[in-house]
């Protein structure tokens, strides 16, 4: 059963409360704006990790991980990329590319607000776990945890790791 860290916008930063909710999950997915790529090496002294770059990631991260990724787990078809929108607001390209791959679960970062939603629609959940780095227009810092088992996802929880503005 594998027990997953969605996190995005890191925009170079990690602390111990990060890295905390990672010590008890199985994979670490990162959704984009990671920011200097020593964030990754952090985590992975714990976990694996899956990731994508945002538009804030330098040459050295284009060339470390790809745009977007399209992978199976437990059943479930997931794409990853970090500018996405959301249920009701997808860019037409991203629309379309919903439409083509019709994945079960579809996530990105970018606007640092934290969504879960049910995309009706297109039968979907749509994941944005907001941003647990300590830049960008939100207040407070977040992650998603979640399992999936059997073509089930399960015990979705939000994480919130306090104030942007308190570093650890």
């Amino acid at each position: 059963m594998p027990n997953i860290v969605l996190l995005s916008d890191t925009h170079s930063y990690i602390d111990d409360l990060i890295l905390d909710q990672i010590k008890d999950c199985d994979e670490v997915w990162h959704a984009g704006d990671i920011g200097n790529l020593s964030v990754c090496d952090k985590i992975r002294e714990y976990k694996p990790l899956k990731a994508v770059w945002g538009n804030i990631d330098n040459h050295e991260a284009r060339l470390e991980f790809p745009e977007e990724l399209i992978f199976e787990v437990e059943e479930k078809k997931v794409w990853m990329i970090h500018i996405g929108g959301y249920p009701g607001r997808y860019p037409t390209k991203i629309k379309k590319k919903l439409l083509t791959i019709q994945p079960d679960i579809f996530i990105c970062g970018h606007s640092h607000i934290l969504k879960v939603i049910y995309d009706k629609e297109l039968q979907l959940l749509h994941l944005n776990p907001g941003s647990c780095g300590i830049y960008g227009i939100h207040q407070v810092r977040t992650l998603l945890k979640f399992e999936i088992f059997n073509n089930h996802i399960s015990n979705m929880q939000i994480v919130e790791l306090g104030s942007k503005n308190k570093k650890q």
